[in-house]
């Protein structure tokens, strides 16, 4: 058994007590969809966080070209004022992890009505955690929200069904900029590139058998938010 370490969470312990199983019985590594399944992490992403950390703590090690490459160091298994003061010096630094809402579900396809137009049909418990360093530094975490994706319009982008956008709030946006578009004269909502035309706004799958979405009056839609980060879904993700 791995004896806890100061430093080191609940999540941190969990990991390395598995990768201490897994290394006994099966004599190979786990991968990260593996590791999150065994610890109760919905995200590869919060598991890949959780293991930078442990691999800075000096407890794992990790070969990045493989899928398979986490194992535990062992020698670092050994109580060592190092490792100890490691795990301390992250334990100060490292960010919190961010419990973002999950709202609602836009719609990676053709426009698809929704209940209401502000996607709110989710309870309010709903939420993913991301870690707040993969945001930009100056991003406000109060204007951030999270969608499910539904389509493979912006299959071309890595964001595929089952995804999970995460999104600022927003009412504009610049040419090129992935965005969740509220149509209202149609009461309906998708995720498309936008872009601003002589002739009207046209929006942008990322698919090539989809055809672009033309709207030629940009008062009948509503930006309703960017997309700042993708997070895959452990049971549409393979490591």
């Amino acid at each position: 058994m791995v004896r806890p370490r100061k430093g080191i969470n609940e999540r941190h312990q969990k990991i390395l007590e598995y990768l201490s199983r897994r290394q006994d019985k099966q004599r190979y590594p786990p991968s990260i969809r593996e590791i999150g399944i065994a610890t109760g992490i919905s995200s590869t992403s919060v598991v890949t966080y959780y293991l930078k950390q442990l691999e800075e703590m000096n407890l794992i090690e990790r070969d990045h070209n493989v899928s398979r490459g986490v194992r535990l160091n062992v020698e670092a298994q050994k109580p060592a004022e190092r490792a100890s003061q490691a795990a301390r010096n992250i334990a100060t630094s490292i960010n919190e992890l961010l419990n973002v809402p999950v709202i609602g579900r836009i719609f990676a396809s053709d426009p698809i009505p929704v209940p209401a137009s502000d996607f709110n049909y989710f309870d309010a418990e709903s939420n993913i955690q991301i870690a707040r360093s993969l945001l930009p530094a100056k991003e406000k975490t109060s204007e951030l929200f999270a969608l499910e994706v539904n389509g493979d319009s912006m299959i071309d982008a890595m964001v595929n069904n089952g995804d999970i956008v995460i999104m600022k709030k927003a009412q504009t946006a610049e040419n090129g900029e992935m965005v969740a578009i509220w149509l209202k004269d149609e009461d309906k909502t998708t995720l498309k590139y936008f872009f601003k035309e002589p002739k009207g706004i046209r929006l942008q799958p990322a698919n090539p058998t989809m055809q672009p979405i033309m709207v030629k009056n940009p008062a009948s839609l509503e930006i309703q938010g960017k997309v700042v980060m993708v997070i895959r879904r452990m049971d549409v993700v393979s490591s």
